[in-house]
């Protein structure tokens, strides 16, 4: 994947969007000392090489009732069927992220759910049933200590 060299500019229009997804360009001008063509002409073009994907709330899982959360390794059958399996894994709403990793696991989840019930089902009605999963092995988490973004 090509690297975009990312000026003064950019990374400043960067940060303040991090702060706020929801700042008119005007402001960010005005902050900056730049023209709003500027600002939009940068973003548009950081969303053209796929810096930004998109500005989208961080929602606090927490506040609306998702009190519970594990990471959770996945030790397939066969590595080859790791396509299949990940088009399974996406179609389960509490499944928020999944990396592809080195080491015991070849995939790593990261697993929402309202209660330990909730989660029980995810684990053993849901995840135990996608052909080609051998092994799940959970970690519960206790609390988010902090979450950031890429510095920049």
């Amino acid at each position: 994947m090509e690297k975009l060299e990312l000026d003064n500019y950019d990374r400043k229009i960067l940060r303040e969007l991090d702060s706020d997804g929801r700042v008119a360009f005007s402001l960010i001008a005005k902050k900056l000392d730049i023209s709003n063509n500027m600002v939009h002409q940068r973003v548009n073009k950081l969303y053209e090489n796929g810096v930004l994907e998109s500005i989208k709330p961080l929602i606090n899982e927490k506040k609306i009732g998702y009190d519970w959360g594990a990471f959770t390794g996945i030790t397939l059958e066969r590595d080859c069927d790791s396509d299949k399996v990940i088009k399974e894994l996406e179609q389960i709403p509490e499944i928020i992220e999944c990396y592809y990793i080195t080491g015991s696991y070849t995939l790593f989840l990261r697993i929402i759910a309202e209660s330990h019930l909730h989660m029980k089902k995810i684990l053993y009605d849901k995840l135990d049933n996608i052909k080609g999963i051998q092994k799940t092995d959970s970690i519960i988490e206790l609390g988010c200590a902090f979450k950031k973004n890429t510095p920049i």
